[in-house]
């Protein structure tokens, strides 16, 4: 599963979801240009070196944000007291995409955990 196979994930959704997630996607892929897009469990992911970094997907009141690892959220109290989380999402309204800063410290702590000898 590739870029095509997420472009389907997005085509197949109604507005605002398809260009929240549309957002969205454009942002992980600034933060980690690196990633290779994929189908996982049903939903778009954005893998490196074969790790599982970020993922997102749509549901009927909201979007959600996975960052493939319980401890993410936790690891960031002040920047997601806005939005509902568990332990492994944080979900977000279907027209407001999440803001750039947010995903950025998201997929930073995941890097940090998947790669913890990286510089």
């Amino acid at each position: 599963m590739s870029q095509q196979a997420v472009d389907a994930y997005l085509a197949a959704l109604d507005e605002p979801k398809q260009s929240t997630l549309r957002a969205l996607r454009t942002t992980i892929l600034e933060v980690l240009p690196e990633a290779e897009q994929c189908i996982s469990y049903g939903i778009p992911g954005f893998r490196v070196h074969g790790q599982m970094i970020a993922g997102f997907a749509a549901y009927k009141n909201h979007l959600s944000y996975f960052p493939h690892s319980g401890s993410v959220i936790p690891e960031l109290p002040h920047d997601i007291g806005p939005y509902v989380t568990s332990k492994g999402t944080l979900q977000f309204p279907i027209d407001t995409p999440l803001p750039k800063t947010l995903v950025e410290k998201l997929v930073t702590v995941r890097m940090r955990q998947a790669f913890p000898e990286a510089p």
